[in-house]
């Protein structure tokens, strides 16, 4: 019995030891980590964070893989399903399961005489993977005329028109909202991304140079960042706005909305540079950088603003959101993008008016979208910011 105990008690032992030295090897590899892995291992812990990151992978795989998500395309229209209703998915005809399919509207009128769709129950159309409809480019490079999904018209009737899955409803003009949302997103997604980065080179150089260098030229960019600051949003973006000139290309406005709002919207990043770039130029490894030799653009770029990239981050994961908006409302007013072309905040175009929010309400769906990704941005420039912060 005396044995056993003591086989017993170097068994624990070694169990203990095993157990202290995993403990040992976790707090080595977390003193040793970069502040990088630090943040990635806190932002983690952050499920608020993970969830909001989560949201915006999906919104940014349905924006680059629209053409091939949306079942119709841009230009797709049909009088017949003018302000449609979103279309009711079914599974069972006549008590009998057939999978999934659509019931074609008809046009009746009520006792008020307003139009209204009525399911004609006589014949489904079934939804179908991988379905041929409006061509488009993927990646705006290959071309494809292949849709994730779509309805089976082989037995529509000759002369009938098409009969369509409309998850969200249609406009005025009888165009899928769902498709019409998913390709807008490529403006609405798009711009904010790029505008926040060419801000960020603009904050950063313009910044750097005002906090390291001082003096005259510090005083000099700190009252044009003043005077930018001055100006209301609103009447900046018209006045912005209204220099681009009538019937350019699409692309051309994609274009030059970027470049309006990095231009609006860098001189409060640059200001939080300028005062890092204040705090760190006395620094010992500054110094050291200088008796060395070594210019001082490398110092800015290689010693200082690696120093504090991730509050960077920080700050542009939480200015992206104020971008989103300010490109929704400036569509919205008529400022931004232009039909042809769409984006969220010409979608919302039509909710211009109360009559046709109440008669139909489908066409606020938009305004989902856009406070989905306003919100998740926030939460993960919440959680980015928390990650970051050294002493927590």
């Amino acid at each position: 019995m005396m044995g056993l105990a003591k086989h017993g008690d170097l068994n624990l032992t070694a169990r203990e030891l095993k157990r202290l030295e995993k403990e040992r090897l976790k707090q080595e590899k977390y003193f040793t980590a970069s502040q990088w892995r630090l943040m990635w291992r806190k932002l983690l812990r952050h499920r608020l964070a993970v969830i909001s990151f989560v949201l915006i992978a999906l919104l940014y795989t349905g924006a680059l893989f629209a053409g091939f998500i949306a079942p119709y395309g841009l230009e797709d229209y049909s009088g017949t399903y003018s302000n449609a209703p979103p279309s009711k998915i079914h599974f069972f005809h006549e008590g009998e399961f057939v999978g999934p399919f659509v019931y074609p509207y008809e046009i009746a009128y009520n006792e008020f005489w307003e139009k209204v769709f009525v399911e004609n129950t006589a014949q489904p159309y079934p939804i179908k993977l991988f379905v041929k409809g409006s061509p488009y480019k993927l990646f705006g490079v290959f071309k494809s005329d292949v849709h994730l999904f779509g309805v089976d018209n082989a037995n529509l009737p000759p002369g009938k028109d098409e009969v369509r899955v409309m998850l969200f409803g249609a406009d005025q003009l009888g165009r899928d909202l769902f498709s019409r949302i998913l390709i807008g997103s490529q403006v609405s997604l798009t711009v904010p991304l790029l505008g926040t980065f060419i801000s960020f080179v603009l904050a950063v150089v313009i910044g750097g140079v005002s906090g390291y260098f001082g003096g005259l030229i510090d005083t000099v960019i700190q009252r044009i960042i003043e005077m930018i600051s001055s100006f209301p949003t609103l009447p900046l973006w018209m006045a912005l706005s209204a220099a681009i000139p009538p019937g350019i290309t699409v692309t051309r406005v994609y274009i030059l909305i970027t470049i309006i709002m990095s231009l609006i919207s860098w001189p409060g990043l640059a200001r939080t540079v300028r005062s890092r770039f204040l705090s760190l130029r006395e620094e010992d490894f500054v110094l050291a950088a200088r008796i060395a030799g070594v210019s001082n653009f490398k110092i800015i770029i290689k010693h200082l603003v690696p120093g504090f990239m991730s509050y960077l981050i920080v700050d542009l994961t939480l200015g992206i959101p104020g971008m989103i908006l300010g490109e929704t409302s400036m569509s919205f007013l008529g400022l931004g993008m232009r039909p042809p072309a769409t984006s969220w905040g010409v979608l919302l175009q039509e909710c211009q008016s109360v009559h046709n929010i109440a008669n139909h309400p489908w066409k606020l769906i938009p305004v989902l979208f856009v406070g989905t990704a306003v919100l998740a941005f926030n939460f993960l420039g919440d959680g980015l910011r928390d990650a970051a912060d050294p002493y927590k």
